[in-house]
């Protein structure tokens, strides 16, 4: 089969992927602790005094109840300057561990042309230091993670009140005039990406998702596993039964790019990996070496994912596609579909068997075949998983799933 064909049909195939993962009136997520009724619905607003910022303003919206009492959530919105019958792409801003609703970031993306949102999830308000942020005599539960709240009910804990809070910011989002509902993406940032997994899984209205490190198996190998220790095997079972990605993300049908580094310390690489086989919809893997872990330039400012936006809500060219991959002995080669020009291919690797935290990893040149869309390289003898970048004329990544090779006997 050419290569034309085989893009051809990834492409219909792609499209058909998109068109399942469209709202309809009647597709409805399945049964999960959220009610899906209150969730979809624009909550109310109130307003937010004190908090001045440049090209944003301040609300509170209602958030679920906690321990039987009304919540109000904090959050930052932003939108482009008005035009007569705009209706601007949008974007949910997710925050990360420490972190708090950020207007800067928002500001970022009314920058770009769209409308965004940045909701606390942890009862906070903007008010204080990272890590130590002021809360709201009416926010939920405090973060991260709720592990601490285990015993509670289940709506009194704070992966339900985090997603809860992101989904009515969605819907808020979708309220707003100047708003198209059908272009509304989500990006989160550690923990931030952790609820965007989840999201994702249980809101089948956003056009896309990108998590930046955060993934599902938390029980596996993540900087958690002391809390799981600490919390005993039934609790353990539990918290991961309601609330680890792994178990919402088989129903997300939307496009998920997917941006990380190969040590990051917190989310590493092979629960990564059995994080994005998990979604029906199409994928997009992004992952440097050594990425850092953080909010800022490092969590918000990869162009991949500007560019995976502009490509799904407007004109703008898509991110290289990786069609294919394979290994023969040691050679290893991808085949892949742009509409940009590639300037570079290379193939990362380790020779490390320890924590994925500590692993060396090393990067050699690629031979790149622009004519034939081709890429191809030889596997040093001792390494132990590779995968190869594409880089384009935008000076953005896209990756390979990477493979691990057999430990030896």
């Amino acid at each position: 089969m050419s290569l034309h064909i085989k893009f051809v049909l990834f492409c219909q195939a792609y499209s058909l992927v998109l068109m399942s993962g469209s709202p309809t009136p009647d597709r409805v997520p399945p049964k999960t602790p959220w009610d899906w009724t209150v969730l979809s619905s624009a909550p109310k607003t109130f307003p937010a005094e004190g908090f001045p910022a440049d090209g944003v303003r301040s609300l509170f919206f209602e958030g679920p109840p906690y321990h039987g009492k009304p919540t109000r959530v904090f959050a930052w919105y932003g939108a482009p300057p008005d035009k007569p019958g705009a209706s601007f792409p949008a974007m949910v801003l997710v925050h990360g561990g420490g972190g708090t609703a950020f207007a800067e970031w928002v500001r970022l993306w009314t920058g770009r042309g769209y409308a965004a949102i940045a909701m606390d999830t942890c009862g906070c308000v903007p008010r204080g230091t990272y890590g130590d942020w002021e809360h709201h005599a009416d926010g939920g539960p405090p973060g991260w993670g709720g592990f601490g709240q285990a015993d509670e009910a289940l709506e009194d804990q704070w992966p339900y009140h985090a997603v809860a809070d992101v989904v009515l910011a969605h819907s808020l989002l979708r309220s707003f005039p100047e708003v198209d509902p059908d272009r509304i993406g989500i990006t989160g940032i550690s923990w931030g990406g952790y609820l965007t997994c989840i999201a994702a899984g249980v809101d089948f209205r956003f056009k896309f998702a990108v998590p930046v490190y955060g993934c599902g198996f938390l029980g596996d190998n993540s900087a958690w596993l002391s809390n799981f220790h600490d919390l005993g095997a039934e609790k353990s079972s539990k918290w991961l039964a309601h609330w680890d990605p792994s178990v919402y993300l088989p129903q997300a049908a939307m496009p998920i790019l997917w941006v990380t580094g190969t040590n990051d310390f917190a989310y590493p690489m092979d629960s990564l990996q059995k994080t994005y086989l998990l979604p029906a919809g199409p994928r997009t893997l992004c992952i440097r070496v050594r990425m850092p872990h953080g909010h800022g330039g490092p969590g918000e400012n990869p162009e991949e994912i500007r560019v995976f936006a502009d490509s799904l809500t407007g004109p703008g060219p898509a991110l290289p596609e990786i069609i294919g991959q394979g290994r023969n002995g040691r050679n290893v080669w991808l085949e892949y579909a742009a509409r940009t020009r590639i300037v570079k291919a290379e193939l990362n690797y380790t020779c490390s068997r320890d924590k994925w935290q500590d692993r060396l990893w090393e990067t050699i040149p690629a031979e790149l075949d622009a004519d034939h869309h081709k890429a191809a390289a030889t596997l040093p003898e001792s390494a132990t998983v590779y995968y190869l970048n594409l880089t384009d004329d935008r000076t953005v990544v896209v990756s390979t799933q990477h493979e691990e090779m057999n430990s030896p006997s």
